[in-house]
């Protein structure tokens, strides 16, 4: 089975509600409401799949737990990289087998996240401890026609992952948080920066989140 190519950006969000009836006005519909979801990322002894540029993640959206492969991501306007991706039915259970293989959990984050689609391709609305953030997913002339209804410009494209958003804002804040939950960010404290370039090798942890 060939990995999916994910194409994608990510965009600060002022106010949810004026985007999400923007979304409505454009021909979007919401897929799924929003919804908590915790994501964990795993590693081997001496970061091996992070010095590789590569990520191994388990999520729980809902009631529905994923495990996603990513490999290295393409720089450029768009964050783009392959991916592999099933379903998994007991987290909990795969997390032991992880374990037991020698994989760590190295970072979490948690959001909640709303699904927007018109058919073509998809449109995410997160509420994360750091501030709220968009994403469009989808073809690349997709993703800048949407961004164009959205109103948003492509210098505010951000190609940045939520681990590499989460350790900028904790060196710009200085907090003592080593994990992007609301738990010990404390909420919505202030919103990341929205440059694109990558700020340090510290944040590669999540490259592709």
């Amino acid at each position: 089975m060939a990995a999916r190519k994910e194409i994608e950006i990510k965009f600060l969000v002022a106010e949810p509600k004026t985007l999400q009836a923007v979304l409505t006005k454009s021909g979007f519909r919401c897929i799924t409401p929003s919804t908590h979801e915790v994501n964990t990322l795993y590693d081997l002894p001496g970061q091996k799949l992070r010095r590789k540029g590569e990520l191994l993640r388990l999520r729980k959206y809902g009631d529905t737990w994923t495990l996603t492969q990513k490999a290295r991501a393409e720089a450029g306007r768009y964050k783009s990289r392959a991916e592999l991706e099933t379903s998994v039915n007991d987290g909990k259970q795969l997390d032991l087998i992880l374990r037991a293989l020698g994989y760590q959990p190295v970072f979490t984050y948690e959001k909640f996240r709303s699904e927007w689609s018109d058919g073509r391709g998809h449109v995410v609305l997160d509420h994360t401890p750091i501030g709220d953030l968009a994403e469009i997913e989808g073809a690349p002339r997709w993703i800048d026609q949407t961004a164009k209804a959205l109103g948003i410009a492509p210098a505010a494209y951000i190609t940045k992952s939520y681990a590499e958003l989460f350790f900028e804002w904790k060196r710009k804040y200085k907090r003592k948080a080593n994990h992007m939950t609301f738990r010990e960010c404390g909420g919505r404290a202030s919103r990341p920066s929205s440059s694109t370039r990558k700020s340090s090798a510290e944040a590669e942890a999540g490259s592709g989140v």
